[in-house]
């Protein structure tokens, strides 16, 4: 990974190829990437593909974005490009052609120079320097790639705080291996630990952030779209995330891939240690909604000897949870097959979420399509 504390702020008004095109010029100009990418480099694009969805839902990276990428690449002679993604769900092609077609990507079918990735093959990889993890498994177009870009949608995260670069890259975890991570780091913090050994496995070259229609709230799938009317990129995935948490209005430890970062030395914690460029006027500028599971932190205030028993009664009784509105739910039953815990079950075409079992990972609230499975907070907790 390139050691670059640069990150490009523009101000991206629309989806229009018109402005796309010129808000990627002036990144790449930024970034001083012209020297990076050769006629001969084999570039992945790695976009958020979460689930089927339009691009005007601000769930996924609008696809006007990449087809900018992909001109520019072009222009500099690159003739392979991969865009690649294994999202939520089975990794297979008849719900990959599904999303595709949805989130505006088949178009990009045919494009001369420009493969559509449906290989379905996965390999596994040592990472002897990984904190929590030290083999991951892949997806078969990482290994092929020169140059990787990470194309982020910007939206809140009901369990990392922050859906940015960084978390972006768990979509090379083949399909329903992300349960299995899930279920092994059930907390917070090991798991964007985990996101972070992934990072530094997977090594982006590029992190560029589709900002012009983001999600506050319940995201990355449940929120509510924001407009903010921006792009963000860097060479490092990091600093990326940490001028996201400026542009939200987020404090750095409320995104936990930013605080994991910090705390291993791979990114100050401070943004005036970044050169910002562009239209910084953005940083401070919003303050996104944050997720309902975010929890407010009262045990640090109480007497030491109740600390231990209050910790109890508040992950037990009073975490944030799942909950299920019956009366939108369809019984598809995508919320069943990626709850790593295995917690819920499909009755007479309605899920059933067993509260005992559930680890509060809120996969099944993120996989939704039809946004039938909210957060639910103690009625104390939003006072």
């Amino acid at each position: 990974m390139i050691n670059s504390n640069t990150v490009s702020i523009f101000e991206t008004a629309d989806y229009s190829a018109e402005t796309l095109r010129a808000v990627v010029e002036k990144h790449f100009s930024a970034l001083g990437l012209e020297d990076l990418i050769k006629p001969e480099t084999k570039v992945m694009i790695k976009p958020n593909l979460l689930m089927k969805a339009s691009p005007e839902a601000s769930i996924t990276t609008h696809p006007e974005l990449v087809a900018a990428l992909i001109n520019k690449l072009q222009s500099m002679g690159v003739q392979n490009i991969v865009i690649a993604e294994s999202p939520g769900g089975t990794y297979s092609k008849p719900l990959l052609s599904m999303i595709y077609g949805s989130c505006g990507y088949k178009r990009f079918e045919n494009l001369p120079g420009v493969t559509l990735n449906y290989d379905f093959s996965s390999k596994k990889t040592t990472f002897p320097e990984g904190k929590t993890v030290r083999e991951f498994e892949l997806i078969s177009p990482v290994f092929e790639a020169d140059f990787i870009i990470s194309v982020a949608k910007l939206k809140t995260h009901a369990h990392t705080g922050l859906s940015g670069a960084v978390k972006n890259l768990f979509g090379t975890v083949p399909g329903l291996m992300k349960p299995e991570f899930h279920f092994r780091f059930q907390e917070k913090e090991p798991f964007c630990d985990m996101l972070v050994d992934l990072c530094e496995c997977v090594k982006p070259s590029l992190a560029i952030v589709d900002a012009i229609w983001s999600m506050e709230g319940d995201g990355p799938s449940g929120g509510t779209k924001k407009y903010t009317g921006l792009t963000v990129a860097s060479q490092n995935p990091y600093f990326c995330d940490l001028a996201l948490c400026g542009v939200m209005g987020f404090d750095p430890s409320e995104a936990g891939t930013v605080t994991a970062s910090i705390q291993r030395g791979l990114c100050p914690d401070s943004l005036s240690e970044l050169t910002l460029v562009g239209d910084t006027g953005f940083i401070g500028k919003y303050s996104f909604i944050r997720p309902k599971s975010v929890k407010p932190n009262f045990v640090d205030k109480l007497p030491h000897f109740l600390n231990k028993p209050v910790e109890f009664i508040e992950k037990k009784f009073l975490s944030p949870r799942p909950k299920l509105q019956r009366k939108l739910c369809v019984g598809c039953g995508r919320c069943a097959e990626s709850c790593p815990a295995k917690a819920i079950d499909i009755v007479d075409r309605k899920a059933v979420i067993h509260d005992s079992e559930c680890i509060r990972c809120f996969c099944c609230q993120e996989m939704c399509p039809v946004k039938a499975i909210v957060i639910k907070r103690f009625s104390i907790l939003k006072l």
